[in-house]
């Protein structure tokens, strides 16, 4: 029940950052519904009650199922690449004004 509703508040929190005008706001709400994701995988796996995969120590059938925590690490990576770019893309557009609207024609005086 915890872990649902750790699922349940990390997704919410990063809906809630992802209807932010802010794009760093942005950013941090899709690395939270990406951990509410890994929660949802790893809470797949039934770590809990399983023994470890190992071939000599653990019969196959009380085993745990290793392939929820390969996707989770390798989910990680992708979230850690995917926040670095987007984290440099806002970096890059940070002269992007979000209180005017732009405004049109031929030539902009400064």
């Amino acid at each position: 029940m915890i872990l649902a509703v750790t699922v349940g508040v990390l997704t919410a929190g990063g809906v809630y950052l992802l209807l932010q005008r802010s794009m760093v706001r942005a950013v941090f709400g899709l690395t939270l519904i990406s951990h509410a994701a890994n929660f949802a995988l790893l809470a797949s796996g039934v770590p809990a009650w399983r023994g470890e995969p190992l071939a000599d120590r653990t019969d196959i059938a009380v085993s745990a199922d290793p392939l929820p925590q390969a996707f989770v690490l390798t989910a990680i990576v992708i979230t850690l690449a995917v926040t670095i770019f987007m984290l440099a893309m806002a970096v890059l557009g940070h002269d992007d004004d979000q209180y005017r609207t732009p405004e049109t024609g031929e030539a902009h005086q400064q």
